[in-house]
């Protein structure tokens, strides 16, 4: 039977992968500084993490969520405790997409409203009203325009002051650093009215930190650069660093009623081990604060290269801007160099996304290859 195509693929076939490396079929070694869309947070095959899911498959891998299950509380706890989000509430779910989900439809309930705001250049996943709320055309089928979802531009304040004293809008979706779309954000002076608007007009504010949350951002979650306060906080991604896992954190004004929400593989025992084992490894060693080494440092590499024309994002969240598409430079950097960076819908973006565990040396062999190949192309 073959796969339905819906993915261009690289020639590449991965097999296993150690830290920030991945190995081929073929033996080939790869840094791989895109980590699989910013899932890979802690490195391929942390010992930490290997551990945590063989002892915990070993045990119990599953169970629905009709039972008692304290790894679901564990990690609630240590999500507390390491972002500083008091008295949030968890739901735990299998995908960035289905956090959304579930993130508008409790706006939805709370507000008893149906119409989002989302933002120009924005992502928030493939599903029903997540993917309303994404500004791509191309993938919302019919089905999914049904949705009542406005697009506004980004740091356009008084567009959403007049949508919001309308009052149907049940949300606001923002990605405090922008991910496929190309790493573009607001201004804090955006954000903070957002935060007030939304909260003098009965909307909900969500917080999509799915990729630039977890540490990926230089503080735990991308939001906290700023002075606000989300109602909902979805988070994916880095995650569980591979292990399908999602969820929500729910500020304590919205009400929790049986059957509102629900999953039957949301939150299992095997998840949850790959999400303590994250956490645990993100505090052990130090992660966050080596993304802000790092950043700095590549960053600082980057002011060097003259043909990279802009510099966007934040922390290993990092975009370079060319003058040029560089759908041919990473085919160049992946053939010849043997390194994984990924691309944006600005075709100019080169996106780098590594494991939190990148050192300088892998930067500098990064950068090295890429002015070889700014000579090439």
């Amino acid at each position: 039977m073959p796969l339905f195509d819906v993915y261009p693929l690289y020639n590449v076939t991965p097999v296993s992968g150690k830290d920030i490396h991945v190995y081929d079929d073929k033996g080939t070694e790869y840094l791989d500084l895109y980590g699989g869309h910013a899932v890979i947070s802690i490195g391929h095959a942390h010992p930490n993490y290997v551990k945590a899911i063989t002892k915990q498959v070993e045990t119990l891998g599953f169970y629905s969520n009709a039972i008692q299950n304290p790894l679901q509380k564990q990690l609630a706890d240590k999500i507390e405790t390491l972002s500083g989000c008091n008295d949030y509430e968890l739901f735990l779910c299998n995908s960035g997409a289905e956090a959304n989900e579930n993130a508008l439809k409790l706006a939805s309930f709370k507000t008893g409203k149906k119409r989002v705001v989302a933002f120009k250049n924005g992502f928030h996943g493939r599903t029903s009203a997540a993917v309303a709320a994404t500004d791509n055309g191309t993938i919302i089928a019919p089905i999914n325009a049904q949705q009542a979802v406005t697009i506004l531009p980004l740091n356009d304040i008084e567009g959403v002051k007049t949508e919001l004293e309308k009052g149907d809008v049940c949300a606001v979706i923002v990605e405090f650093i922008q991910g496929v779309g190309g790493l573009d954000q607001g201004t804090k002076a955006f954000f903070e009215a957002v935060d007030n608007l939304c909260k003098a007009n009965n909307t909900l504010f969500i917080a999509d930190e799915i990729q630039c949350g977890y540490g990926r951002s230089g503080k735990f979650f991308a939001f906290q650069y700023y002075n606000v306060t989300p109602d909902i906080i979805s988070l994916a991604k880095g995650m569980g660093n591979g292990f399908p896992i999602g969820g929500i954190l729910i500020h304590p004004s919205i009400e929790s009623k049986y059957g509102m929400l629900g999953t039957t593989f949301g939150g299992n025992h095997l998840a949850c081990a790959a999400g303590l084992a994250v956490l645990n490894t993100i505090e052990e060693e130090n992660l966050i604060a080596n993304t802000n080494e790092i950043s700095e440092y590549l960053i600082s590499k980057a002011k060097t290269i003259p043909q990279i024309k802009n510099i966007k994002g934040r922390g290993l969240m990092i975009g370079l801007e060319f003058d040029f598409e560089v759908g041919e430079l990473r085919k160049q950097l992946i053939y010849n160099h043997h390194i994984f960076t990924g691309g944006a819908t600005n075709k100019k973006l080169l996106r780098i996304l590594p494991p939190l565990t990148v050192k300088k040396e892998h930067i500098d062999q990064f950068f090295d290859a890429l002015k070889k190949t700014l000579e090439e192309v």
